[in-house]
């Protein structure tokens, strides 16, 4: 057992392994931003666990210094969900991709979420099968080319952040790779939370989904397809923050305004509200533009808590009788 007394760095969380992902992936964003929000969490390495499924994502526990599991295919929350009622003290992450978990893996992120076990789950959203060369994926949009829709995707695409709100998680946040600032503060606010946490990042596949992000490469238009949603202050954007978010007869509507003079139609935001979050959830470019941050943080009982409870009311139990109690009968 280490000394828990000693300062780390993101250095000390990272391992040995020579890291294997394609140069320029989104990949080594989240990996750096990981090992420096463990490190600030001022914890022992055997106090966290990162479980992955299958996927380019799921190479991540090897560059991590700590404890970790690579698992099967979609099957990574489950894997994570026994390791966190097994050991609730652990801080256990998910790192998956929008195929892992949202295709094979899709029931068992579904009931995660919709339990409330305290895992970060860190989806890693580049819109493809990228591992396997191409395919589209449960996330990838309407009429994209890929290896598997040569004439192009006829699948209405799954929003991670709809199903997830859906879910009543407790906490949902979207990142773009690109952006290390924002993502260090998301990271570190999911890391705190006790329930489910669950965070999209955006991120190109330079081999093949880069098209599909072409609209944030443009730096000078990139403040008006972005909506930073923070707490407590009103969804504006645009280059010179002349643009914001009103609700009109139960329908967003973007209403523009001069500079500095924010009319008072437009919405405050509230990540405690999780139907203003269904709401942004919604928001594709583009029509409207593409919502990046906190959008949910609420507090309610995680599943561990209600279980340790449960098994405190219980009390010690006699399984044998419990087995041939009432109702038990011999087969012959």
């Amino acid at each position: 057992m280490e000394n828990s007394t000693l300062k780390r760095t993101a250095k000390d969380f990272a391992s040995k392994c020579p890291v294997k992902w394609c140069p320029g992936c989104g990949d080594f964003a989240v990996l750096a931003q990981m090992q420096r929000t463990f490190a600030h969490m001022d914890m022992p390495h055997e106090k966290f666990a990162v479980i992955s499924g299958i996927g380019c994502s799921s190479r991540l526990p090897y560059y991590l210094n700590t404890y970790g599991f690579h698992t099967i295919h979609g099957r990574a929350p489950a894997v994570a969900s026994g390791v966190k009622l097994a050991n609730a003290d652990l801080s256990v992450w998910v790192v998956t991709g929008d195929g892992d978990a949202l295709s094979i893996g899709g029931n068992h992120t579904l009931h995660a979420i919709r339990k409330n076990i305290g895992l970060k789950i860190i989806l890693l959203n580049n819109r493809i099968y990228a591992l396997t060369k191409g395919q589209s994926s449960p996330t990838t949009k309407i009429n994209v080319i890929t290896k598997s829709s040569p004439s192009g995707t006829i699948d209405y695409p799954l929003t991670p952040l709809r199903f997830a709100i859906g879910l009543d998680c407790t906490f949902v946040a979207r990142v773009l790779d690109t952006d290390m600032t924002m993502m260090a503060h998301v990271f570190e606010a999911a890391a705190k939370h006790k329930g489910t946490a669950f965070v999209e990042v955006l991120q190109r596949c330079l081999a093949f989904s880069n098209v599909e992000f072409d609209h944030f490469k443009d730096k000078t238009k990139k403040e008006d397809i972005v909506l930073h949603a923070e707490h407590g202050k009103p969804l504006i954007f645009g280059k010179n923050k002349n643009k914001g978010i009103a609700i009109k007869n139960y329908k967003p509507e973007i209403v523009e305004f001069e500079h500095g003079k924010i009319p008072p139609e437009v919405v405050i935001y509230d990540e405690t509200n999780g139907d203003l979050a269904y709401v942004l959830s919604a928001f594709f470019y583009p029509d409207m533009p593409v919502p990046i941050g906190i959008l949910k943080n609420v507090e309610k009982p995680s599943h561990e808590e209600l279980l340790l409870n449960k098994e405190k009311e219980a009390g010690d139990i006699n399984l044998k009788s419990i087995l041939e109690g009432p109702g038990f009968w011999e087969m012959k």
